[in-house]
């Protein structure tokens, strides 16, 4: 059940543009005296921590200052969740009770969908489905390409090989389930947009905040790639994961939906490997039980891409090919072996049935793009390979791209003429 507690605003981040505000509070409890009550502010019998971080999402709540009173889920960070160092604030009591509705009477029809429905936070969204004009069997998208996601740490260093690829190519994002719902609690994205490495941020499914609002993935897609204009996309989860020790019970599963919907709208489906030699936990280490996982329960092949090198997504050609990527200079502590004769799969031919690809990576030159180079608390020198699978994806999916471009998957002027509008 919902864990919540009463609190004080002491500090607000700057304003800015950002869909969340960064907040320090202090918890409080209620203490009824004879005058009737006041909050009780200071640390309570059990030594709990009361100044503490938290984060609003201004869209859903409202932009907090300093002296209001709020109500925060405090449940994953008294669970000492990686992911979940802070409070949520579930209600501003001073000042979000009274909010107006946020409808502009402009539009044709008031919105009537609803994101996070049958929850205390429901609320309406206009979804980009109704937007654009798209047909019960869309054909704008085919031959153009997606990266499908298993982590939000990958989608930097995917964005920034694609943009070294393709500078003047349209590069959008769409947010699914599987990490963080609200589409404002990505630094990454924020930062991708600025630069410009990212030219648009769609919400799908039950994710919510970004730039559209789309009610199922396959939609946000379509809308993207069609009505907007992305001449690529790269699909995948905010950021944080979901996580159980089942083979099927992950956020990274979410990859597979994401690249079903793109392989239905017919366009060129790249699944972004994820790999490490710098993960202590074996499954993950070489290419990760997650992306194997999805890459056997796939229906069709998709594309996926290696750093140069790696000769062979299976056998002891994975340490090899390592040692040629990165020059032997591999972490050599027995914890991060790579345990190469373990089993990645019971049916090989599954994994191998795709089109494997291989793509020169330039570590040294991402790391001083100054983005975001960090993977479960590992830098880009203590997980190279975390980092070398997505800049190999991001420059494959700019070779996907350029294929389109040329019309080699039945993409032509005519069926993208439509997106003109969106272009800028």
């Amino acid at each position: 059940m919902l864990k919540l507690r009463r609190a004080i605003v002491l500090d607000v981040g700057s304003p800015g543009s950002a869909g969340e505000q960064d907040l320090v509070i202090e918890l409080v409890d209620e203490a009824h005296d004879a005058e009737g009550g006041a909050m009780e502010r200071g640390a309570d019998a059990g030594g709990e921590q009361r100044r503490r971080p938290a984060i609003a999402d201004v869209a859903l709540v409202g932009r907090a200052e300093i002296g209001d009173e709020l109500v925060v889920n405090v449940q994953a960070r008294d669970l000492g969740l990686g992911s979940g160092g802070f409070d949520i604030v579930h209600v501003n009591l001073s000042r979000g009770l009274g909010a107006e509705e946020d409808w502009d009477p402009a539009l044709p029809t008031r919105p009537n969908v609803m994101k996070l429905n049958y929850t205390s936070l429901q609320h309406t969204v206009e979804p980009v489905e109704e937007l654009g004009g798209a047909s019960e069997h869309p054909v704008g998208v085919v031959g153009l390409p997606v990266a499908v996601l298993a982590l939000h740490g990958q989608l930097a260093a995917v964005a920034w090989a694609f943009s070294q690829a393709r500078p003047a190519s349209r590069l959008g994002y769409v947010q699914t389930a599987g990490g963080a719902l609200p589409g404002g609690h990505s630094r990454t994205v924020r930062s991708l947009r600025e630069r410009g490495l990212l030219v648009g941020h769609l919400t799908a499914g039950a994710a919510f905040g970004g730039e559209g609002e789309a009610i199922t993935t396959v939609g946000a897609l379509d809308h993207g790639l069609r009505v907007l204009g992305w001449d690529a996309a790269i699909c995948g989860p905010g950021p944080g994961i979901v996580g159980s020790s089942s083979p099927l019970g992950h956020g990274g599963m979410s990859a597979l939906d994401s690249a079903h919907a793109a392989l239905a709208l017919g366009a060129s489906t790249l699944l972004v490997a994820r790999m490490s030699s710098g993960d202590p936990r074996a499954r993950h280490r070489g290419i990760s039980h997650h992306t194997l996982t999805v890459l056997d329960l796939l229906l069709e092949p998709v594309t996926v891409a290696l750093p140069a090198g790696m000769r062979s997504p299976v056998g002891a050609d994975l340490r090899a090919g390592l040692g040629a990527v990165f020059g032997g200079a591999l972490p050599s502590r027995p914890a991060l072996e790579l345990d190469v004769e373990r089993p990645i799969t019971d049916r090989p031919a599954r994994i191998t049935r795709h089109d494997w690809r291989r793509a020169i990576v330039d570590l040294p030159a991402y790391a001083a793009a100054d983005l975001c180079a960090e993977t479960m608390g590992r830098g880009l020198t203590e997980d190279p390979l975390f980092f070398g699978a997505a800049l190999a994806a991001g420059t494959t999916l700019a070779e996907l791209a350029e294929g389109a471009d040329r019309g080699e998957d039945g993409v032509g002027e005519a069926e993208r003429s439509v997106a003109s509008p969106g272009r800028s």
